[in-house]
């Protein structure tokens, strides 16, 4: 296969060897979408910068986000300030986007992997197993601060129906058309535990499934 070919993406899923197979070919784009709870206080940045995967750009979900919503984080930006976030990653309409974080396979690379779908793009996946198990299968890594890129042109296009609002999933409660599903641990689903984020209450929304993303 030419150096210039990256492979076709399978699913929303892509595996390690897949990655490690088109690392380099030109129109391969890997973000690091990695991102964690407040409490936690961890840098993404330093960590960034101790160890990503060679080519990777730090993609923060709290920037590439609508501004101005405090005291609710990264609420999904309209079309022209995702189109601007990710073209000044260098990310542009004919590329292939793979994204990982550094819990695995957690939501944090799911969240980017969603945002670009809902803006229209579909050359998009997440790593199997994340930053972990490059690491856990020896897999090359880079340190340091990344070159600065050259902005390109993304185009975004929202899909509306890949979106909820509030007063939508408000109506849903009585309506039933919709299945909600919550992906928090258990305990966080049943009110059993305080919430990390300040201020927030416990419990979940009405008619919810709960369905724990794995740890």
């Amino acid at each position: 296969m030419s150096d210039s070919i990256v492979e076709a993406l399978t699913g929303p899923v892509v595996s390690t060897d897949w990655l490690a197979r088109n690392l380099g070919r030109p129109g391969l784009r890997i973000l690091d979408g990695s991102w964690h709870m407040p409490a936690l206080k961890r840098d993404i940045r330093a960590e960034f910068a101790a160890c990503h995967l060679p080519g990777a750009r730090l993609c923060d979900v709290d920037e590439v986000a609508a501004p101005n919503t405090a005291p609710l984080p990264h609420m999904a930006p309209d079309e022209a300030t995702f189109a601007a976030k990710i073209g000044a990653l260098g990310i542009g309409d004919g590329d292939t986007v793979v994204v990982y974080d550094s819990a695995g396979m957690a939501t944090a690379a799911a969240r980017v992997w969603w945002l670009f779908r809902l803006f229209g793009f579909d050359r998009v996946a997440v790593l199997d197993g994340g930053l972990p198990k490059w690491l856990a299968e020896g897999r090359p890594t880079d340190s340091g601060e990344t070159t600065p890129v050259q902005p390109t042109t993304f185009t975004a296009r929202k899909r509306p129906n890949l979106i909820r609002s509030a007063d939508q999933v408000l109506a849903n409660i009585d309506a039933h058309t919709d299945q909600v599903t919550d992906a928090r641990a258990q305990p966080r689903f049943e009110g059993a535990v305080p919430e990390p984020w300040p201020g927030r209450r416990s419990g979940r929304i009405p008619g919810s499934f709960n369905c724990p993303t794995p740890t």
